[in-house]
């Protein structure tokens, strides 16, 4: 999309294609109940932020589109994947997700599990189509994916997180969780779309940090909002990592320490896309703005 076209135009219309793009390719027609399952934990709901990251980052480096719009999707696909299973009563043990009952609360604890384990395999399928998308950029696209969503990103960060209920962490470890619960992905999702373009090695460094930066400035703000948002603004029960003694951005550096935080990481985000030599990085300065002034 031009960049000429207003950020709020280009989220709109964005946000429109990603989700016929999802309605699409989760299939509803997956046996036994798997697809309604599947299009409930996915569909309608949530910022689509990781999609909008891999679209305006690709878009700045004049990105092939039809990858760009599969890996915004997948990556979607995995954020989903891991919501449906955070919230089940062996993890999170939580019944409000974006407004709504919790997919094992609706559908049943095997259904979820069988949901998740589904989204997170089409997620790589929607990556790998039979043409459209050279090969050596799917293989590209699948590895920083499975490498933001694996051991040592998202699923270690879980790990860490599920260990550390009740344990005191200094601000470093409670770094090292979040880099990789949250931040791998998210961080991951501005590496895709870079992926889909033609960058040197400076310039990819530099969208690296400025994924790093939001990554992490993300669940800053998500750690303030726990304590300050209501469960109706936030659509997923508030003060849930207090009740259940979990360490957090404020609790560890207090709520005015914990804003000043993510100040500092959107200035570093923005630091690194004014370093990157890139033109048009308007929508992913944008972007880390959304990420720090959000209220839910």
């Amino acid at each position: 999309m031009p960049q000429s076209v207003p950020f709020d135009a280009w989220l709109r219309a964005e946000l429109d294609t990603v989700e016929s793009a999802l309605s699409a390719w989760v299939p509803g027609t997956a046996p036994a109940g798997l697809g309604q399952a599947m299009r409930y934990g996915v569909l309608d709901g949530g910022k689509r932020l990781r999609p909008l990251l891999v679209l305006a980052a690709a878009q700045a480096v004049g990105g092939h589109r039809e990858a760009s719009l599969r890996a915004a999707c997948a990556v979607e696909l995995i954020h989903a994947y891991s919501l449906v299973h955070d919230d089940m009563p062996c993890m999170d043990n939580d019944v409000l997700r974006r407004g709504k009952p919790t997919v094992h609360v609706q559908f049943g604890e095997a259904q979820a599990m069988l949901a998740g384990d589904a989204m997170q395999a089409l997620a790589f399928e929607v990556l790998t189509p039979d043409d459209g998308v050279p090969a050596a950029l799917q293989a590209k696209l699948c590895s920083l994916l499975a490498r933001s969503a694996g051991h040592a990103g998202m699923a270690g960060g879980q790990a860490i997180d599920l260990a550390s209920v009740g344990v005191p962490l200094n601000e470093q470890a409670l770094r090292d969780m979040h880099h990789r619960k949250t931040g791998a992905l998210l961080q991951g999702s501005v590496l895709m779309g870079a992926a889909c373009g033609d960058l040197p090695p400076a310039a990819w460094s530099a969208l690296a940090d400025y994924g790093d930066a939001v990554g992490l400035a993300f669940q800053v703000v998500d750690d303030i909002l726990d304590v300050t948002q209501a469960s109706e603004t936030l659509g997923k029960t508030a003060g849930k990592d207090m009740d259940n003694n979990k360490p957090t951005y404020v609790s560890i550096l207090g709520l005015p320490a914990a804003r000043a935080h993510a100040e500092e990481l959107r200035n570093k985000a923005q630091a690194a896309l004014a370093r990157s030599g890139i033109a048009n990085v308007e929508r992913l300065k944008v972007l880390a703005d959304k990420v720090v002034e959000r209220d839910n």
